[in-house]
């Protein structure tokens, strides 16, 4: 079954960098549209980060062709208004009033485009606070997220760049609800999302559990429970195993399975109510159960009785993941540094197939020649663009070889 391309023939110009752009890009990217992300001479200094930030080019930017130009330049705006022209969505991360500067405004690019779909990926959206520059961390801080994370009083982001994919993902979600609508108007929107308010929807959950029980949410790892069995254990090997169980028929396969037949006919466990009040009687002694078995043990008796469970796994572990390997989960990229690897698919499928890779992630202006040409401009006019320095194709050779 051919990869699914539902966006197939939707144009996407995206002004982006670092994680929260180019999320929402990808998410139109992987789904099909033609995606092009516009560079600065030498390329998005993304490609260049180290440490935490080493992979971000890599996971974010495949299937997206790449144009380097020097949108200062009259020429080079020129070239990037004229490929906006006709592009259904225009995607950009940068500071509030940025690109007004530059000419790539809203309204500078709906006046020329009507029909055009601006995403603007921001750290607030309009308020007191939307002058200020956020991070990822700076949003998990102020939103709520990393005081639930950590034990009380330490705060600790979460592990991965969550608040800019997911605010990635609304942008892109806001989008396609204004391209269907676009279907009955003609006419595009400014839509926007933000790393801020993007936080405090995911602690919603925890501002209504105050609504609802009188008392604030404590922090995840010091949180009351609201199952008896819902713990990190140990097992062999200094190996740790997830162990969930939350019904009340679940907790008769627990019981069966480890022939725990005491806790079976105690009627004072039956409900799952009354084994929360029994936590601290129940989890010493699963605790010297489960250190009797290894990881691969354990887990294997768990498969067969229905049971929430899970390993706990390293990133790097999940490249050898069966489920991933056998389901298309895993996407194998030549990267742009001359690595090879293989990168999480879009989590979706369509009719039962994965998203895959079109394009791998670019080099730096790998595309930048054959999206003039696309434009008009004959080759005469490209080679003098490359010559003086208003486009970049450097990246095109690099991909030949």
């Amino acid at each position: 079954m051919g990869a699914p391309k539902p966006l197939a023939g939707v144009k996407v110009v995206e002004f982006t960098h670092m994680v929260m752009g180019p999320a929402a890009g990808l998410v139109f990217s992987d789904l099909g549209a033609d995606v092009i992300k516009v560079e600065p001479i030498g390329g998005d200094k993304t490609r260049r980060l180290r440490g935490s930030g080493a992979g971000y080019f890599s996971m974010y930017n495949r299937n997206k062709k790449s144009l380097s130009v020097d949108l200062k330049s009259k020429e080079g705006a020129e070239i990037a208004l004229r490929l906006i022209d006709d592009a259904d969505i225009f995607i950009e991360n940068f500071r509030p009033g940025a690109l007004d500067k530059l000419g790539f405004g809203y309204d500078a690019l709906a006046k020329r485009n009507p029909k055009l779909i601006y995403c603007s990926e921001k750290g607030f959206l309009d308020g007191p606070y939307a002058h200020r520059t956020a991070l990822d961390e700076v949003a998990q801080m102020m939103g709520g997220l990393a005081y639930m994370t950590g034990p009380p009083g330490r705060p600790l982001r979460a592990g991965s760049s969550v608040i800019d994919i997911t605010g990635g993902m609304f942008g892109a979600i806001a989008a396609l609800a204004a391209l269907n609508e676009r279907e009955r108007t003609g006419k595009g929107r400014h839509i926007a999302a933000s790393l801020f308010e993007t936080t405090v929807f995911m602690v919603g959950q925890h501002i209504a559990q105050l609504a609802v029980t009188g008392a604030p949410a404590a922090p995840m790892p010091a949180r009351v429970s609201a199952w008896a069995v819902y713990d990190v254990f140990d097992v062999k090997d200094d190996e740790k195993v997830f162990v969930g169980v939350v019904s009340d028929s679940q907790w008769r396969k627990f019981c069966a399975a480890f022939d725990l037949t005491d806790w079976a006919e105690d009627e004072s466990l039956a409900s799952n109510n009354d084994r929360v009040a029994k936590r601290d009687e129940i989890l010493p002694r699963l605790r010297e159960i489960f250190l009797r078995y290894s990881k691969n043990e354990l887990m294997e008796k768990l498969e067969h009785t229905g049971l929430p469970f899970a390993p706990i796994a390293k990133p790097e572990e999940l490249v050898d993941d069966p489920h991933l390997n056998a389901s298309g989960g895993l996407i194998d990229m030549d990267i742009p540094d001359g690595g090879q690897v293989a990168l999480p698919a879009l989590p979706v499928s369509i009719d039962g197939a994965r998203p895959q890779k079109r394009l791998d992630p670019p080099h730096i202006g790998e595309h930048s020649g054959e999206i003039l040409s696309d434009l008009g401009y004959t080759d005469r006019e490209i080679a003098d663009l490359f010559a003086r320095g208003v486009v970049d194709g450097v990246g095109a050779a690099k991909a030949a070889e």
